[in-house]
C-alpha cells in the first residue's frame, strides 16, 4: 500500500453533538475495478497503511474485492484535533459511519459486500450494520463489540488518566505554549501495554519476539510506539470508544441487535483478549439474526486480531475466506 492517501472533503459536516465543521476523510482505494466492495475502517492507534486488509495475495480473503481502507475522524490522517483548528470536542461512532457513507457515495459505491473491522474497526462494522442495514450485506467483527463493556470502559480510564494527569499535558493547554505532552503520551503507552497481550503471552516471554531481552526494554519499545500520536487524538477517540453502544441508533441495545441488524455477521473474538472478552461476543451472537462465532485460538490477546502475528493472521484470513458469500 505504497500509494499516497486520497482525501474526500465534506463541507459543513454535522456532528452528533450539533457542531458543523468542514472535514476531510483520508482513505485508500485498492483494486477499484472489482464489482465486489469491502470497507475496512482503522482501529484505535491505527493508520491506513498499517491496517490489515486481507488482500495481500491472490489467495487472500479479499484478493478479488475492491477494498476501501478509511481513516477514522480523529486518527490524525482524517480531520482530527491534531490537524484541524477548532475541531469538534467530541466524536461518536455515528459521526464516523455517516462520514464514511458520504465517502462511499462519492466513490459510486451503492452497496457494501462486507465491512471488515478490528477493535474499534469492529465496533464501526456493528454500527454500519445498525445504521445502514440495507447497504451492508456482511460484516466481519474482529476483537470488538457492539457495546463497550464496563470493564473495557474502566481499562481505558487508566491510560487516558495517565496522559491527562501528566504535568506537561497542562490540563489540555499544552498547544498554547507550543509544547507536546511527551511525558503524558509515554505514560499512556506504558499503561496501555499490559492490556494489549494476555497473561499467558507474558508468562511465555513472547515479548522477546520484539528483539528485546528484558521486560523493561519491551515496555520502553511500546512507550515509544505511541510517541508520534497527538494527545487530543488519543483522548477524543478513547472517549468515543468508551461510549460505544449500537443501541443509541435505535430503541436500545437489544432491540437493535435483534431487530435492526440483518446483515450476515462473522464475530471473531480473541480467546485471550482482555479488551473485548469472548464471552461478550458469545452473548452478542446469540442476539443477532444471522451470526456465526469464530474465536481466534491465540495467546496474543487483543493483538491477535490485528494481523501482526502471522499464524493468527493466516487463521483469520482462511476463516473469513471460507465464510464470505
Amino acid at each position: 500500500m505504497a500509494d499516497k492517501l486520497s482525501y474526500f472533503s465534506i463541507s459543513s459536516f454535522e456532528f452528533l453533538n450539533g457542531d458543523k465543521r468542514d472535514v476531510k476523510i483520508a482513505y485508500k482505494s485498492i483494486n477499484a475495478s472489482s464489482p465486489k466492495k469491502a470497507l475496512i475502517p482503522t482501529c484505535y492507534g491505527g493508520r491506513v497503511d498499517d491496517t490489515y486488509t486481507f488482500h495481500d495475495t491472490s489467495s487472500s480473503a479479499l484478493a478479488d474485492y475492491h477494498v476501501i481502507v478509511v481513516a477514522m475522524l480523529g486518527n490524525g490522517e482524517s480531520s482530527s484535533p491534531s490537524n484541524t483548528p477548532d475541531f469538534t470536542k467530541s466524536l461518536d461512532y455515528q459521526d464516523q459511519i455517516r462520514a464514511q457513507h458520504a465517502l462511499l457515495q462519492h466513490l459510486g459505491v451503492e452497496k457494501l459486500d462486507v465491512v471488515v473491522g478490528f477493535s474499534m474497526g469492529a465496533q464501526q462494522a456493528y454500527y454500519w450494520a445498525a445504521m445502514y442495514p440495507d447497504f451492508v450485506k456482511q460484516c466481519v467483527c474482529i476483537c470488538g463489540s457492539a457495546k463497550t463493556s464496563f470493564h473495557n470502559y474502566a481499562f481505558l480510564e487508566g491510560p487516558l488518566a495517565a496522559l491527562m494527569q501528566s504535568s506537561d499535558y497542562e490540563n489540555g493547554r499544552y498547544r498554547e505554549h507550543g509544547k507536546k505532552p511527551t511525558r503524558g503520551i509515554k505514560a499512556f503507552g506504558r499503561a496501555y501495554t499490559a492490556w494489549l497481550y494476555s497473561a499467558d503471552w507474558f508468562r511465555q516471554e513472547l515479548w522477546r519476539s520484539e528483539k528485546v531481552s528484558t521486560i523493561a526494554q519491551f515496555m520502553k519499545v511500546h512507550e515509544d510506539m505511541v510517541g508520534d500520536w497527538d494527545a487530543e487524538d488519543l483522548i477524543i477517540l478513547g472517549r468515543q470508544w468508551q461510549a460505544g453502544d449500537v443501541g443509541k441508533v435505535g430503541k436500545g441495545y437489544e432491540h437493535v441487535m435483534r431487530e435492526v441488524i440483518s446483515a450476515r455477521m462473522l464475530v471473531m473474538p480473541g480467546s485471550t483478549d482482555q479488551y473485548f472478552r469472548y464471552e461478550d461476543s458469545e452473548m452478542e451472537v446469540s442476539l443477532l439474526q444471522n451470526a456465526e462465532l469464530a474465536t481466534i485460538p491465540s495467546v496474543w490477546g487483543h493483538a491477535a486480531g490485528g494481523g501482526s502475528h502471522k499464524p493468527d493472521a493466516e487463521w483469520m484470513d482462511k476463516r473469513i475466506k471460507a465464510w464470505l458469500k
